[in-house]
């Protein structure tokens, strides 16, 4: 390791936050590929008296440095939570499960009681999971409280081994007199699919203590919906279920619907595009009627409701006193069913600002046509498939124009910024990655669009460059976007000097390429 590379090593461990007995390298992009590069950390490991959590996240640990990390941890018996999200960047999938060995087994060794695992955005796959396998089986785990594994990329074969893990937990714990009482579950977008989902669905009905079950996108369809249906009502503690972004149907809503008429702490339920469908809501609303009266969010946007089952819904939260949202927007109300669900909800005396009322739906079209960063929102989380499904990304011309105009309501505040780089990112990965797209012709008449190229026909220029320079910023440091166009696009924008005055964050970034 350069000199200067510990040096600037010893800058970021000098802001690391101690206190409360937590231990936070959080966000310090460390690059821990040998024993001499986790030399500090290790350091401050060892040195900390009473480690209770140890944050790594926003960092790359390789095999080698997470096994001397793991040399120190031995000794931390009093270790409870491990947030180790987003901490292999860079790093080859064989090289995780390795080094989650060598961290669970110094767990085991230092006879650990975790309460809170985070092992998130690590794309570590199936291979992964059996990294921390042991570990789950083990007696550091047997206190195991929250298990937060998102985004993850475990598959149906991951989801399967981490379902006999938490069983094996259960039946561990259950025989020295002290059950496995998971509270939380956190698996979003890890293609667990139905199988994967029916697995850890049988996992959960032999655990019965969760409260919060996070399970988003993952393609799981009425069986494995069924499942978890079943499995939940095994778990009367439940408070917060999110299964959105999956794919329930009628069979998956009616079934889910019976479970919840037997819960009765549910405090938020999310099936936000989850194709309830009409039945599926006038169950979902049944369910909501009888009881729920702890409920303070109910989320079936997106769900293909028609108007009748809508206002249905709407007159089942009439004595939910602790309701703050209702959300049904994506649905097809039509204005005449979004004023009737207005008066409904005016008729509860609930404040406006408390419970939001879909606005009018607005199309792809709509929005491409006269675009405006309310209307891009409008189009609600599925905006991004939405655009992209209906964009022809064999006609270059058709891609420019939609970018540019997807560009073109850019904001720097969170809302619209995220929109529009997800909105982006789903369209250009679907373009990249078709083998009819003509990138090199994209990059041309993206050009021509912005000005920076002269062009035979007459083309009139974006009247703004800003959002295009904003998005392309975050374009050109996506895995999709083709490494060859970089120097095309910085030879123009550097030599723009009106680009470097107008927008130079973006042209800088751009330039540095």
């Amino acid at each position: 390791m350069a000199s200067e590379d510990i040096t600037k090593l010893a800058e970021s461990l000098a802001k690391t936050k101690v206190g409360g007995g937590q231990l936070s390298f959080k966000g310090q992009s460390l690059k821990l590929n040998t024993a001499e590069d986790a030399e500090e950390v290790i350091k401050q490991i060892e040195e900390f008296d009473g480690l209770e959590a140890l944050r790594l996240e926003g960092n790359t640990v390789g095999v080698e440095a997470a096994k001397v990390i793991a040399k120190a941890l031995e000794k931390k018996s009093e270790l409870k939570r491990c947030h180790w999200s987003d901490m292999f960047t860079g790093r080859l999938r064989s090289e995780i499960p390795p080094a989650l060995i060598s961290l669970g087994d110094a767990l085991i060794t230092a006879g650990a009681q975790l309460v809170e695992l985070d092992l998130s955005d690590n794309a570590f796959g199936p291979d992964g999971v059996r990294g921390f396998e042991a570990l789950l089986k083990s007696p550091a785990c047997y206190t195991l409280q929250e298990l937060r594994l998102n985004n993850c990329g475990m598959g149906i074969g991951g989801g399967k081994i981490l379902a006999t893990a938490l069983k094996e937990c259960h039946r561990k714990s259950s025989a020295q007199g002290k059950p496995l009482a998971l509270k939380i579950f956190v698996a979003g977008r890890n293609r667990l699919e139905n199988d994967g989902a029916t697995a850890l669905a049988e996992a959960f009905g032999i655990i019965g203590t969760l409260e919060e079950v996070h399970m988003p996108q993952n393609g799981i369809n009425h069986p494995g919906i069924t499942a978890l249906a079943q499995a939940f009502a095994i778990n009367p503690l439940l408070k917060v279920i999110n299964l959105n972004d999956n794919t329930f149907t009628e069979k998956g809503a009616v079934a889910m619907a019976e479970t919840l008429k037997a819960l009765r702490q549910i405090e938020v339920i999310n099936f936000g595009d989850c194709l309830v469908r009409s039945k599926g809501a006038v169950a979902i609303a049944d369910a909501v009627k009888e009881g729920l009266h702890k409920l303070k969010e109910l989320n079936l946007s997106f769900c293909e409701i028609k108007r009748d089952a809508a206002l249905t819904v709407a007159e089942a939260i009439e004595d939910k006193t602790e309701l703050e949202k209702l959300d049904l927007n994506g649905n097809c109300l039509g204005e005449e069913g979004c004023e009737q669900l207005q008066e409904i909800l005016e008729g509860f005396n609930m404040a406006a600002d408390s419970t939001p009322v879909p606005s009018p739906p607005v199309d792809v079209a709509t929005f491409l046509a006269f675009p405006s960063p309310e209307k891009l929102l409008r189009l609600g989380p599925k905006c991004s498939v939405l655009i992209a499904q209906q964009t022809d990304t064999s006609d270059v011309e058709k891609v420019v124009t939609a970018l540019l105009r997807i560009s073109s309501v850019f904001k720097d505040e969170a809302p619209v910024k995220t929109a529009v780089h997800e909105t982006t990112d789903a369209l250009m990965r679907k373009a990249f990655t078709s083998a009819t797209f003509n990138s090199d012709a994209f990059i041309t008449s993206l050009l021509i669009h912005m000005g920076l190229l002269k062009s035979e026909e007459k083309i009139k220029a974006v009247p703004s460059l800003y959002g295009i320079l904003m998005t392309l910023n975050h374009m050109v440091q996506q895995d999709y976007f083709p490494k060859s166009l970089a120097p095309v696009l910085s030879a123009f924008v550097t030599k723009c000097f009106e680009l470097k005055e107008t927008c130079w964050v973006s042209s800088h970034c751009l330039s540095e390429l």
